[in-house]
């Protein structure tokens, strides 16, 4: 029974294993492709997205929510790896992503999701708020959202959360990235593209999730959170929190 176990346990493991290779291969196919601009690629190294993905536990058989995919640098990426097995939906901010890259060849499979509130500039520093809404999507296994929390009111981020947590199945993860905010900082017109993890985590945690673990991949040690992120001295170097959570 102890070899039959002990079997079955490595078995596991390599399975694993090599499902973790396929996915780190497509992803290079991916950041390969000729659909990537040089632009693009001139940021590959500064997101490190087969590490960051890795970290999010993505697998190429998960159905995956984008959110404000702005430009698609992620989507070009997530889109091909979840082509043959998997979803993926984009959902608020979509209309670069709806123009320009779903009429691409390979990119029609991408769903929109339409969340019928709209954005309202009424926080301090253009920040946004959003009303209560539901994306009316289900079951869902990951989440993801590449430095955007910043751009919202804490409330308007409160509602944002608690419609992930209604659209992820139980035990769905939700990876959150953003430029970080020195903690406990009043927002200014400097720090008004950053927020602070320990906010982020315990609104997150409010909306139902519990954390999961955190990365330091994109910690950047000279960039000492006081400049706005658009600088010419920080733009591409800024520090930023790398967060997972899990929906019980």
């Amino acid at each position: 029974m102890r070899l039959l176990i002990a079997s079955l346990l490595i078995l596991s493991g390599a399975c694993a294993f090599a499902q973790d290779n396929d996915v780190e291969s497509k992803i290079k196919a991916a950041m390969a492709a000729d659909i990537r601009t040089e632009a693009d690629v001139a940021r590959d190294r500064n997101r490190k997205a087969p590490q960051t993905l890795a970290f999010f536990q993505l697998r190429d058989d998960m159905r995956v929510m984008e959110l404000l995919p702005g430009g698609g640098w992620y989507t070009k990426i997530l889109a091909p790896v979840l082509r043959d097995n998997g979803e993926l939906y984009v959902a608020i901010g979509i209309d670069n992503v709806r123009m320009n890259l779903q009429p691409e060849p390979g990119f029609d499979h991408i769903e929109m999701v339409e969340i019928g509130v709209e954005l309202e500039r009424t926080g301090p520093f253009g920040t946004r708020d959003v009303a209560p809404f539901d994306f009316d999507v289900q079951d869902l296994d990951l989440v993801v959202t590449f430095r955007n929390m910043h751009n919202f009111t804490p409330a308007g981020r409160a509602n944002i959360n608690a419609a992930v947590f209604e659209s992820l199945a139980s035990g769905g993860l939700y990876g959150v990235i953003d430029h970080t905010k020195r903690h406990m900082e009043p927002l200014t017109n400097e720090n008004r593209r950053r927020t602070g993890a320990v906010d982020i985590i315990l609104e997150v945690q409010a909306a139902g999730f519990e954390l999961v673990d955190s990365s330091d991949l994109h910690y950047r040690p000279d960039d000492e959170l006081r400049y706005e992120v658009g600088r010419r001295t920080v733009t591409g170097n800024t520090d930023r929190y790398t967060l997972l959570f899990r929906k019980p």
